[in-house]
């Protein structure tokens, strides 16, 4: 039997389903398909304070992205307002 690799946000949604919403490991392990074993191990390792850590910071950073996307259509949205004015102005100043 071949072993399987989960992904890095796969453990993370797993752990989450039992440390946030209260679910059992062995049932949760039995409808991920995982060994309860394995499912221990991840939320021992990404309970972990340099874990909480690290999750801290990419939120945070995550955040900013959001922010930042946001501030960057609004303003990309006002320099086309700009461009539009001052092409409708360099017309009509004749």
């Amino acid at each position: 039997m071949a072993r399987r690799i989960y992904t890095e946000e796969f453990r993370i949604e797993a752990v989450k389903q039992v440390t946030k919403n209260g679910y059992s490991v062995t049932d949760t392990a039995e409808r991920l398909g995982v060994h309860p074993d394995s499912l221990r191990s991840w939320i021992k390792r990404l309970e972990s304070p340099q874990a909480i850590q690290k999750h801290k910071i990419l939120d945070e950073s995550q955040a900013e992205i959001k922010k930042l996307q946001k501030e960057l259509k609004r303003v990309t949205e006002e320099r086309d307002i700009l461009k539009k004015a001052a092409v409708y102005f360099a017309s009509h100043t004749d």
